[in-house]
């Protein structure tokens, strides 16, 4: 069962990050293209659908949670994966995935900003100086 669990959880983050990866993918693209030259774009935005993946799947299965299923508590227990605990793993699954991945974008978007906006001033420069 608690095979069944992990593999789960898993899948469910796979397919969080895979659901953000489309949803930004774009904008990402965009704000690429705009910052950095048109040949490293595509080698950013892998770089950046691997971060997605790599977060996604850290921040969902949450591997020191789950070891509750496989050591007993105070009393020699192990806890139970009933259909309730299921529904609560996966929703703190989709929950996790998700909580990572808006910190990696906020923090990919804050420095996209701060560097849109150092080449923003450098071509307003180079435009008055002419």
């Amino acid at each position: 069962m608690f095979i069944n669990l992990l593999v789960s959880t898993l899948a469910v983050s796979i397919i969080t990050a895979a659901v953000v990866m489309v949803l930004f993918s774009r904008p990402i693209s965009k704000l690429l293209k705009r910052i950095v030259s048109d040949d490293l774009a595509p080698v950013w935005q892998r770089y950046i659908t691997f971060a997605i993946f790599v977060v996604g799947i850290s921040g969902g299965v949450r591997f020191w949670d789950l070891e509750r299923y496989l050591t007993p508590d105070n009393q020699g227990k192990l806890l139970q994966l009933n259909s309730e605990r299921w529904v609560l793993e996966l929703y703190k699954t989709i929950l996790g995935a998700l909580q990572g991945l808006a910190w990696m974008l906020l923090v990919f978007f804050l420095f996209a900003l701060l560097a849109y906006v150092v080449l923003r001033g450098f071509e307003m420069r180079h435009e008055h100086s002419r």
